[in-house]
């Protein structure tokens, strides 16, 4: 069974996202929405100018997640649940990896 996250971890989340993650990413034309914590995973989708963009994988894995576990060091993960295909960024292309 999972285990629900603090809402004291979901709360410092959220505040990390609403002060460092999405300021950084809005130059960009991005935002990130925090979807849940279970399990000290956090689950969060991409949206703007992030979703669908080539460098979404590197602005979650070097930029997100590594802001968020230095913060945060109970987080063990942070996975991205956006549907990039659908986004309208053309770096992107469904079927590439």
């Amino acid at each position: 069974m999972s285990e629900q996250a603090t809402p004291d971890l979901k709360t410092r989340v959220q505040e990390l996202i609403d002060t460092m993650i999405n300021p950084a990413v809005a130059g960009h034309g991005g935002f990130v929405e925090l979807i849940d914590v279970q399990d000290n995973r956090v689950y969060l989708t991409m949206g703007g100018g992030c979703q669908g963009c080539g460098a979404a994988d590197v602005t979650l894995k070097a930029g997100i997640e590594r802001l968020i576990k230095e913060e945060l060091p109970e987080v063990s993960e942070v996975l991205d649940t956006t549907d990039h295909s659908q986004g309208t960024n053309p770096y992107y292309t469904a079927g590439k990896s």
